[in-house]
């Protein structure tokens, strides 16, 4: 999974604020890419109230999910 905060809908929104990306990151940082598990251990540390969750709303698909 590719993060690039610079291709989000939540961009800039409370949602944005709230984002685990924008609490590890500055936003203008280089786009973040995470391993299956990474993301499931973020997953995780969210549900269980540690972080907050991952609100990535994609521009545009993400062609890797559309073609697996």
């Amino acid at each position: 999974m590719i993060i690039d905060c610079n291709t989000c809908l939540m961009n800039g929104t409370e949602a944005c604020r709230d984002c685990v990306v924008t609490s590890l990151l500055r936003l203008d940082a280089d786009p973040v890419h995470l391993a299956d598990d990474e993301r499931e251990a973020l997953d995780n540390l969210a549900e269980g109230g540690l972080v907050a969750p991952l609100r990535l709303v994609p521009l545009r698909p993400n062609r890797d999910a559309a073609s697996g």
